[in-house]
């Protein structure tokens, strides 16, 4: 049985206290950030107020406490998506794990007319990085056509059929605009049946469900704990070992090398401590083992269930609602794209905080997604596992009432 209500407990944005435009706070932005449980934020406290030392820097027994802990979230991290430790490096989020991969293994890679294959519904940390290695090398960046605004196997195929130049795929595992799961095992298959590497941008799906890096047997995978109920500037790369272990450095100082001399020679650490220069973020990676401590209490399948529930909850009351546009009304996860006909998305979203319900509005960072649904912005309302159905309710109830713009300032 789920328990919503002990999982709302756990949040301090949850205890009845928050407000926005003087109503109870209704939180549907969760697939651009999630909000922290107390066990994650004792956690960075106790860090900081308790055994405050740097990583690997110290012999006495603060420092070693927190080497300890460290290893313990790599190790947990490992676990979590299947992958061996040393697989495991961690980066301040997802942006910085697809640059990584884009300035330490593609700039090396790629040459003058090799193509990297992305889609139109790719976030821009998915996309820029891939533009910037085009011009750097020659290379060029090519779009798999889609079926029913989704990414196939099949449209995959065609894609490998039409060019023999492919050396990189980079998809999200789930959109974050429409919320549609790509079947990554299977693209992998093919992926690497013509030779190239995989890279799955698991921002949207890590959170949500099981995601096993050794069964998908993608090359990478690339993700953020704050999108996970985690702190804000961690996230991992999770990277076959034989590639880490290839890769060129993407930036160096102290704690990633072996050592220097004055004639320029450098000896890097093994995998994945090479790409770790600097100081970590060290009260962030602990909070991010809080993070995935607290989510394996709940299960990744009951959280699915929860939110996939809420959302067709959700779909069912808007049905009735004829000028309310859905665009993913089959997607498989909690996030429903939207629009009022007729209403500009920013508009209709500031309208919702009047009623205090954040959701997002824009492009969603996916600004090439007007593509593909023929609309310049939408409005996204994103559930999560504290999401409630009262909650959700208040949303439909207010999506249905509609209402001018103007009542967002005039309304009391």
């Amino acid at each position: 049985m789920y328990k919503l209500e002990e999982i709302i407990k756990q949040f301090p944005m949850l205890d009845g206290s928050k407000t926005m435009q003087g109503h109870p706070l209704v939180f549907l932005d969760n697939a651009s950030t999630t909000l922290k449980p107390y066990c994650v934020i004792k956690a960075i406290e106790e860090y900081y107020s308790d055994y405050t030392a740097n990583h690997h820097r110290g012999d006495y027994d603060l420092c070693y406490k927190v080497d300890m802990k460290v290893q313990e979230v790599r190790e947990k991290v490992a676990k979590f998506i299947n992958s061996e430790v040393n697989e495991v490096v961690f980066t301040s989020g997802d942006t910085e794990s697809l640059n990584l991969i884009a300035y330490g293994y593609a700039l090396d890679n790629l040459k003058k007319d090799d193509v990297i294959l992305l889609s139109l519904e790719e976030h821009a940390s998915n996309t820029l990085p891939w533009y910037r290695i085009c011009e750097l090398t020659g290379a060029k960046v090519e779009f798999v056509d889609l079926e029913d605004k989704k990414i196939t196997v099949n449209r995959v195929k065609e894609a490998f059929n039409k060019c023999k130049n492919i050396k990189i795929v980079s998809f999200a595992h789930v959109g974050n605009v429409l919320g549609y799961e790509i079947d990554a095992k299977n693209i992998a298959n093919v992926v690497h049946e013509h030779g190239a590497i995989f890279v799955l941008d698991a921002a949207q799906s890590v959170p949500h469900i099981k995601t096993d890096f050794k069964d998908l047997d993608v090359d990478f995978i690339t993700f953020s704990a704050h999108k996970m109920c985690g702190p804000t500037g961690i996230g991992a790369l999770i990277g076959k070992y034989s590639l880490l272990q290839k890769m060129s450095l993407f930036k160096t100082g102290g704690g990633m090398n072996v050592k220097f001399n004055k004639n320029m020679e450098v000896i890097p650490l093994d995998a994945p401590y090479k790409f770790e220069a600097g100081t970590l973020n060290i009260a962030g990676i602990i909070g991010f083992g809080a993070a995935i401590d607290f989510i394996n209490s709940i299960g990744l399948d009951a959280i699915k269930e929860h939110e996939l529930e809420l959302a067709r909850y959700a779909l069912s009351r808007l049905e009735s609602c004829k000028d309310v546009v859905i665009y993913n009304k089959d997607s498989n996860s909690g996030i429903i794209a939207f629009n009022r006909a007729g209403v500009f998305a920013q508009d209709e979203a500031t309208l919702l905080n009047s009623k205090g319900i954040a959701v997002r509005s824009g492009q969603h960072c996916a600004k090439m997604i007007d593509e593909v649904l023929d609309t310049i912005a939408t409005v996204r309302a994103s559930f999560y596992l504290y999401t409630s159905k009262e909650e959700v309710d208040i949303f439909c109830d207010n999506l249905i009432k509609g209402g001018d713009i103007l009542d967002a300032y005039f309304s009391k």
